[in-house]
């Protein structure tokens, strides 16, 4: 189930990012980019849609994934 950002708090959407950012421990390529500039662009990924906020009632956790890997796995179940 999609969770809309907007409808979570600021903080708490914050967190999320920053907890997903660190459990994936994403590189951004030859540039060092601070987690404050991580967060940032995974905001303006959900702004525009290309990621979502995912609630799994199975394993009862939430993620973030891109839109297309949302729709793949639902088109599998």
């Amino acid at each position: 189930m999609i969770i809309p950002y907007q409808q979570l708090e600021i903080d708490t959407l914050h967190n999320l990012i920053e907890q997903f950012i660190l459990r994936e421990g994403t590189d951004y390529g030859e540039y060092e980019v601070t987690l404050d500039q991580k967060v940032e662009q995974i905001k303006a990924q959900l702004k525009a849609g290309d990621v979502v906020i995912v609630y799994s009632e199975l394993h009862e956790s939430v993620n973030i994934m891109s839109k297309y890997q949302f729709l793949a796995s639902q088109s599998s179940d």
